[in-house]
């Protein structure tokens, strides 16, 4: 299957102020309403008359409140902050077969993770995020973005208990995910993101995801748009051979390094569209919009406007609230503003683009 595809126009509103268009949007995860971490533990609490059906009333008013914020600020593809979810494998293992849990590790400090471990053959059964999207796009004015955590962190962040290798254990994962993106395009998704974060942390293995791709976009209509999200890492280590990678996008945590690793991608040419990172989501200060207009500007060092992505580094839901909506919101209003200065010519692309102070 051939990709990228262009398939970014769809996202393009009828109503965009200016000629040229950056389409912006969010990793995923968003900053929880206080309310929500309270009604989590109240379930669990056998002294409460809190239940399952409660919780489900508070996630679907969390989702349209988190849904209607991101509309609020202006993205173009918006997602419901991810507001059903608990850790980014955790969630996907417990709706996988196959995965059991044993307790929390200690994964540095004083902080755990609930790792799941693989004890037999996994399989697919329910659908994992389709009532999630189905939910959202109904509640949402915008397109929807649906993040969905990828084969490899989902096989490497567990422990192998039932295959010979990890990798045949991620080939295995990728054809559900296989499965579920066809779910959720059946239910009308058009904006499929993969996380794979154990790749900036074992670089190595980038062919595997690779395969693990192809799997995963086999038989996914070109209309689709899929993208991959990296954390940050050293991308040197898997570019160029990310430009081998069957995905429309891939989105890079770069401000958090000062666009450091930016000159990595000047050569060879840059291949999928580039999704840029233009806020720091390890910082609590809201970046003025000018600070966000330079950041975007080192996007156009690798690709053409009309294929940069415009979006934070990476999730946002250790943030404060106010904090994350005013990152978003300058972000946005720093976009609009750099396309009305493609659009009058004061960016000249054809110059090289300034670097950062």
């Amino acid at each position: 299957m051939s990709r990228p595809a262009d398939n970014r126009a769809q996202f393009r509103p009828d109503d965009h102020p200016n000629d040229s268009f950056l389409l912006t949007t969010v990793v995923g995860s968003y900053p929880k309403p206080k309310w929500l971490n309270r009604a989590d533990d109240l379930v669990d609490d056998p002294d409460s008359k809190f239940d399952e059906e409660n919780l489900q009333e508070a996630h679907d008013d969390a989702a349209r409140v988190i849904t209607h914020e991101h509309e609020r600020c202006g993205l173009d593809t918006v997602v419901d902050g991810e507001v059903r979810r608990n850790e980014m494998v955790e969630y996907f293992a417990e709706r996988i077969d196959g995965y059991e849990f044993n307790g929390p590790v200690k994964v540095w400090g004083h902080n755990y993770f609930d790792k799941p471990s693989v004890s037999s053959e996994v399989a697919y059964d329910e659908p994992w995020l389709v009532d999630e999207f189905e939910f959202t796009n109904n509640v949402a004015s915008k397109p929807v973005k649906v993040p969905i955590t990828g084969p490899y962190t989902l096989g490497n962040w567990a422990f192998n208990e039932a295959y010979d290798t990890e990798e045949e254990l991620v080939y295995e994962l990728a054809d559900l995910v296989n499965i579920e993106i066809e779910r959720l395009v059946d239910a009308g998704a058009q904006y499929i993101q993969i996380d794979e974060p154990a790749l900036a942390t074992t670089p190595d293995d980038h062919a595997i995801v690779g395969k693990a791709l192809d799997r995963i976009v086999s038989g996914i209509d070109e209309d689709v748009r899929i993208g991959l999200h990296v954390c940050y890492g050293d991308y040197s280590r898997i570019y160029p051979e990310l430009n081998d990678y069957p995905v429309d996008e891939v989105d890079l945590e770069l401000c958090n390094g000062n666009y450091e690793q930016i000159e990595v991608f000047s050569e060879p040419e840059f291949v999928p569209d580039l999704a840029l990172g233009v806020v720091d989501v390890h910082t609590a200060e809201v970046e003025p919009v000018d600070e966000i207009k330079e950041n975007i500007k080192q996007g156009l060092k690798v690709v053409p406007p009309e294929r940069l992505t415009i979006s934070p580094d990476c999730g946002l839901k250790l943030l404060p609230r106010d904090v994350a909506y005013g990152k978003m919101e300058n972000m946005v209003e720093a976009t609009r503003q750099v396309e009305a200065e493609l659009d009058s010519g004061e960016i000249d692309l054809e110059e090289p683009v300034p670097t950062a102070d």
